[in-house]
């Protein structure tokens, strides 16, 4: 399996790495229905062949078609995917992160959001060193 993250593959073996996650697992006609200005039938299959060769992708046979599915869950791609971006962009600080996604919204967050980030901080919080 790559260490690597979809963050560094290219557009269009993104585009199909995350329609792939989208659908859960599907065939390279399951794949391109989920495509927007989708490439042809076999550059979609070769993408696929690439995804699965740099470890992305998984392949099974199922009767006279191929499945693919993600070699991790989506959950354990979208961690490994931000772990990188925290360390490339935000020199590891969650808190620094968190304050440019807030810098995004224009009209501030919900009531409700901010209560539910508040509970997710109050259950993220690890004691101090008293170094």
């Amino acid at each position: 399996m790559t260490d690597g993250t979809p963050l560094e593959l290219g557009k269009r073996q993104r585009q199909i790495y995350e329609a792939v996650l989208k659908i859960g697992q599907g065939s390279v006609s399951d794949i391109l229905a989920e495509l927007e200005s989708p490439p042809s039938y076999s550059a979609v299959r070769a993408m696929l062949g690439i995804l699965v060769d740099k470890g992305y992708l998984k392949i099974r046979e199922e009767g006279r078609k191929y499945v693919y599915h993600a070699s991790l869950s989506k959950q354990k791609t979208q961690k490994t995917a931000l772990r990188r971006m925290l360390d490339t962009f935000f020199g590891g600080s969650p808190t620094a992160a968190v304050a440019a996604l807030l810098e995004l919204e224009s009209h501030g967050i919900s009531e409700t959001e901010a209560k539910k980030l508040r509970q997710l901080i109050n259950e993220a919080k690890r004691p101090e060193s008293g170094s």
